[in-house]
């Protein structure tokens, strides 16, 4: 049996399991082929947002933090910053000028050695492959 391929989770991406459909989808359906990865900063931010993101929609918060914590308990490892902090400064060189708060998502790619899922495009030239929902199923099928 061969190891799964990897894939690093930005915040947007776990925001977009909670509140839609299609990104939970593909983390369920190539589950046994991909693992699936976020620094711990992430489900911060991604806990920050909900609040906002549910008023906007008028959906429950506890419903959307419950969903979030299904989804971390059963697809996401939450990588701690404790693994990933000796990439800190060559992910600082690489995400910099452009958001240098996003640093974590590229230092646990690198730690991993795996592509970046996300829909920012400040991940863009970071010299980390980086995939948008529109075109990840391509790398997830081809496992």
């Amino acid at each position: 049996m061969s190891t799964p391929k990897g894939m690093v989770l930005d915040a947007n991406i776990l925001l977009r399991a909670v509140f839609g459909n299609r990104v939970r989808e593909h983390l369920n359906a190539y589950e046994d082929n991909v693992a699936y990865y976020t620094p711990d900063v992430c489900v911060t931010d991604a806990r920050k947002y909900i609040p906002e993101i549910a008023a906007r929609r008028g959906t429950d918060p506890a419903l959307a933090f419950s969903a979030l914590d299904k989804i971390i308990d059963s697809l996401i490892h939450v990588v701690d910053c404790s693994l990933y902090e000796e990439f800190e400064a060559r992910a600082r060189a690489r995400i910099s000028p452009r958001d240098a708060d996003d640093w974590p998502v590229i230092a646990t790619a690198m730690l991993i050695d795996a592509p970046i899922w996300t829909e920012d495009q400040d991940f863009f030239g970071s010299g980390i492959a980086t995939w948008t929902s529109n075109k990840i199923e391509i790398y997830l099928r081809d496992t």
